[in-house]
């Protein structure tokens, strides 16, 4: 860092640095032997004395340079690189290179091209130099091109989240829960990780306080996350007793005492290996996480876990698209379950590790990995991200110059273009309808359009439900438990969506005679009875149902608004009920447990004078005839 070795003089250098002041080339030794132990401040004071009596001392202008860049004050690096190099352009020529780096740091990105450019022309390099100037090279290369392919301006203003969550020790690893209500982070005091949450009420963060429970211990925790709603707590651990390999996954749930002792994800999971930073699916079906398990492309790779009705499976490997020889790590699956967010070496970037992201495009494919660009990445290592459900709230930590104490955690708005997809929720409870009683229950979201099924999910013992719903597509909604008539419904969040949070207590009826419900999910373009694709899976619902309960007799009645003549509209609704029939006959129902009616306009649910009443009017139901 600090050079202070005698230079052969090259013509038309005059800097000479064996006639440097005796007191200042003393003092400027000291400061080299403070930075030897980390001790950047005192180094610069002595640099500014050695400079105070030898005012054209080019080494201890460069030096000094090579102290900011060190501690990231890439501004003051710069300037004095640009003092030394004034003085003596000759005799500073090698300093082009860490010169470049802090042009780099600021984002000065051309000018440092230029600067390393000039360096990779000096005839003397030895090989080591000129594979790093040539590795800089790229960087800057890669830089200037992102920039032209992204030329919209961004405001990238991260904020402090203050003295509510931040404090002197290390705070770090933030995690959300999807309403944005909780905050759940890492601090680390006198070499003790432990978690802290801090709750959100109006605009501010209140007091952050230790997580209550048996989660907290007096060994590390740390890189966790909460799952959406809000239930689990999965963290790594390192160097516990119980240990699989020197860090594991451990799970812990929150009852209603606080949260519970952690328990080890087990075998499965953990190998020999070092595992971390775990991140779950919105659903709880999928865990991402980081690990060196033998069998990936090199460092550490991002892998997936699906949880089966057997427990967690074998983790699988992203691939290429997300992980390299180098080192992938610290990945965030968004709410939309879609998008993910890691960090990596290994990928094209701009010197260090940066931030990327990916989106699954099926459960065994996912897009290239794209890098999320400066000023989000910089020349310097970044750590973990995360989206809020808005898709352009983030939250990472950093060691701003308005820090509390080392890394604090801040917020900021996402560029438009590396946003996921934005994410609104449904919750409530499923009881039974006679009794009130909440039923543990499965609840499913399928895209309308694609057949696709998006979440799958038990709600708690008591009913109790969360769901993720992605804005830009139309889901079907199904709520089923053994013994009951399913429920439907639909949300169309294709257009214009609402930013409500949808609060829905569902109702499930007993298979018994006179039960009935509403298939909502059943479509039919207006004044026809053909079947649209949209309705598919809602009609294989009651086809698994009538499968599931073998002596259960269902009728399937036909409704219509009282626009048009009520004659057509009764041989309307009787048609489209006899076509919901025949769809079932043939994926195998017996013709003698199905029958169809139509009622026309005669049995309205709501006002036919407006359109909304009309919609909810024109509807097919199905009745249990016996069970």
């Amino acid at each position: 860092m600090l050079c202070i070795l005698s230079c052969s003089i090259t013509k038309g250098q005059w800097y000479n640095p064996d006639k440097v002041n005796a007191k200042a080339a003393k003092i400027y030794a000291l400061a080299y032997e403070e930075t030897q132990s980390g001790k950047y401040d005192v180094a610069i004071q002595h640099i500014n004395e050695a400079i105070k009596i030898e005012p054209k001392f080019v080494d201890a202008y460069l030096s000094r340079a090579g102290v900011y860049s060190t501690i990231k004050n890439y501004a003051l690096s710069v300037k004095d690189f640009e003092t030394g190099i004034s003085l003596d352009s000759i005799y500073s020529n090698s300093y082009l290179l860490p010169y470049s780096i802090a042009l780099a740091g600021l984002g000065e990105f051309d000018k440092a091209l230029q600067k390393v450019n000039k360096f990779l022309t000096i005839t003397t390099l030895n090989q080591r130099s000129i594979k790093a100037g040539q590795y800089r090279k790229s960087t800057y290369d890669f830089a200037l091109g992102y920039e032209k392919k992204h030329t919209k301006k961004y405001n990238f203003s991260p904020k402090n989240l203050g003295d509510s969550i931040n404090s002197d020790a290390l705070e770090y690893f933030p995690s959300l829960t999807i309403d944005g209500s909780k905050l759940i982070f890492t601090r680390r005091l006198n070499n003790d990780e432990d978690f802290y949450e801090s709750n959100l009420s109006g605009t501010q963060w209140g007091k952050a306080e230790a997580l209550p429970g048996k989660v907290n211990t007096n060994l590390n925790e740390g890189a966790q996350t909460i799952s959406q709603d809000g239930e689990w707590i999965l963290f790594t651990g390192c160097n516990y007793p119980e240990g699989q390999g020197s860090c594991d996954l451990y799970i812990s749930h929150k009852t209603k005492n606080g949260w519970s002792e952690a328990e080890n994800m087990g075998r499965v999971i953990n190998t020999e290996s070092w595992e971390s930073s775990p991140s779950l699916s919105p659903d709880k079906r999928d865990l991402y996480f980081a690990s060196r398990q033998p069998g990936g492309f090199g460092g550490s790779d991002i892998w997936v876990s699906h949880r089966t009705a057997k427990g967690w499976s074998y983790p699988e490997n992203l691939g290429e698209a997300v992980n390299t020889t180098g080192d992938e790590g610290c990945p965030f699956m968004h709410a939309d379950n879609k998008t993910l967010y890691f960090n990596s070496n290994g990928h094209t970037g701009y010197g260090a590790t940066d931030l990327f992201l990916s989106q699954k495009v099926n459960d065994s494919s996912w897009t290239v990995a794209e890098n999320l660009g400066y000023p989000i990445n910089t020349i310097d290592d970044e750590g973990s991200l995360i989206v809020a459900a808005d898709a352009k709230t983030a939250f990472y930590a950093s060691d701003k110059s308005d820090t509390k104490g080392g890394l604090d955690l801040y917020t900021f708005e996402l560029r438009e273009d590396i946003r996921p997809v934005r994410t609104l929720w449904v919750k409530g409870k499923v009881y039974d309808k006679n009794t009130n009683a909440g039923l543990p229950s499965s609840v499913e979201l399928t895209d309308i359009n694609t057949h696709q099924l998006i979440s799958k999910l038990q709600t708690d013992e008591d009913g109790n439900y969360l769901t993720t719903l992605p804005v830009g597509a139309n889901y079907l909604f199904n709520v089923n438990r053994k013994g009951y008539l399913f429920y439907s419904d639909n949300f169309s969040l294709n257009n214009n969506p609402s930013d409500s949070v949808y609060i829905k207590d569902i109702a499930l009826q007993p298979i018994i005679a006179g039960a009935a419900i509403i298939l909502k999910n059943i479509f039919f373009d207006t004044k026809e009875f053909i079947l649209k694709k949209e309705s598919l899976t809602e009609l294989d619902k009651i086809v698994a149902l009538m499968n599931d309960n073998p002596n259960v007799k269902i009728q399937i009645i036909g409704h219509t608004d009282n626009v048009g003549a009520a004659n057509d509209n009764l041989l309307l609704s009787n048609n489209r009920a006899k076509t919901v029939v025949n769809y079932l006959r043939s994926k195998g129902v017996n013709a003698g447990r199905l029958s169809a009616k139509g009622f026309g306009a005669a049995k309205p649910i709501a006002d036919n004078n407006t359109e909304n009443g009309r919609a909810m009017n024109r509807r097919t139901e199905m009745s249990v005839v016996s069970n």
